[in-house]
C-alpha cells in the first residue's frame, strides 16, 4: 500500500527525488546526442543606473527553447525592447540548432505581439484566470 503526502513549502530532497525520477525516464527515451542539453538563457533590460526594467527568462532543453517569462516595465512597452529580446533569443536558439521556441500568454497579455513576431498558436484553454484564455505558441526555426 502506498501513501500520498503533501507539503506546501517544497521539501527540496523530496522535489529532487521526483525530478531525478522523471529525468531518468526521459533520458531513456531521448537520443543520446541531446540528453544533456540544458541551460538557462536569461536576458535583462537595464536602465542607466543598472536597475532591471524588463527581461526574458528562458531555458534551452534538448532541441528547443522555452520562454518562461517576458516582462517589460510599462515605460518600455511599445519601444521595441520586447521584439529585441525575442530576436536575441531567436538567434541563440538557432546557434544551438533548436527546432523551435515555445511560450505561453494570456488573452490580457501579449498574444498579438507574439504573433507579430512570428509565433503561432498551437493550443488554448478558454475560460481560465477569471474568464480569460491561456494561449500556447511556438515558432519553428
Amino acid at each position: 500500500m502506498y501513501q500520498i503526502t503533501e507539503d506546501a513549502g517544497g521539501i527540496e530532497v523530496d522535489k529532487q527525488a521526483v525530478l531525478t525520477g522523471l529525468q531518468a525516464y526521459n533520458y531513456s527515451k531521448l537520443p543520446e546526442a541531446i540528453r544533456d542539453n540544458y541551460q538557462q538563457i536569461n536576458l535583462y533590460v537595464r536602465d542607466a543606473e543598472g536597475v532591471i526594467r524588463g527581461g526574458l527568462l528562458s531555458s534551452y532543453r534538448w532541441d528547443y527553447v522555452e520562454v518562461h517569462i517576458l516582462w517589460l516595465d510599462d515605460s518600455l512597452r511599445y519601444g521595441g525592447y520586447g521584439s529585441k529580446l525575442l530576436n536575441i533569443i531567436d538567434a541563440k536558439a538557432r546557434e544551438l540548432n533548436c527546432k523551435l521556441i515555445k511560450l505561453d500568454t494570456f488573452s490580457f497579455q501579449a498574444l498579438d505581439f507574439y504573433k507579430k513576431n512570428g509565433f503561432q498558436v498551437y493550443g488554448q484553454i478558454d475560460d481560465v484566470a477569471g474568464g480569460n484564455t491561456h494561449y500556447y505558441l511556438m515558432k519553428r526555426l
